[in-house]
């Protein structure tokens, strides 16, 4: 199984358009997926102590072990992943250990095209994580009224599904 995460909290979010079509592609091709809105959890912030114990963290953790591979669908705030996104995987540490992950970014321009690296370093340096080198960056011209408008996005969303797939097939 596939786990698909919108880090998102916004309502309007983008980048949960993302992990959507993420989802649906997987759907397309008949692979099992789940996809888990960060939104909808109101998971505790990271203290470092009694937050491993709430049930959206244990929840998370479960999901991210039980799974193949983990798509993660961020917008990007101040040229760097969502503190969401951050949270998350400070939650859940060690559920990701040699995890396969691939990304998927929404932004408001082109600019911030590599600001998932720093989260991307600190997985593969803390939790070996195998990271799919193809990725998703979509800037706001990719969206209109609450849909994903451009062809080469989806695209890419399609490539990054079948790369995430093959790989996980062929480490799995």
């Amino acid at each position: 199984m596939i786990v698909v995460f919108s880090t998102s909290l916004n309502p309007d979010s983008r980048s949960r358009i993302l992990a959507r079509a993420a989802s649906a592609t997987l759907d397309g091709f008949g692979e099992l997926n789940k996809l888990i809105d960060l939104a909808e959890l109101s998971l505790p912030f990271c203290d470092a102590r009694d937050c491993y114990s709430d049930p959206g963290v244990l929840q998370c953790s479960a999901s991210i072990r039980d799974a193949s591979a983990v798509l993660i669908a961020t917008p990007i705030y101040n040229f760097d992943a969502s503190a969401s996104a951050k949270n998350l995987v400070e939650l859940t540490g060690t559920a990701w250990e040699g995890k396969i992950v691939g990304f998927m970014a929404a932004a408001g321009g082109a600019g911030s095209y590599m600001s998932t690296m720093g989260l991307v370093n600190s997985m593969m340096l803390d939790f070996h994580t195998f990271i799919i080198p193809r990725f998703v960056y979509a800037t706001e011209d990719a969206f209109e009224e609450n849909q994903l408008r451009d062809d080469t996005v989806r695209n890419r969303i399609h490539g990054l599904v079948e790369e995430t797939l093959r790989v996980a097939r062929a480490l799995g």
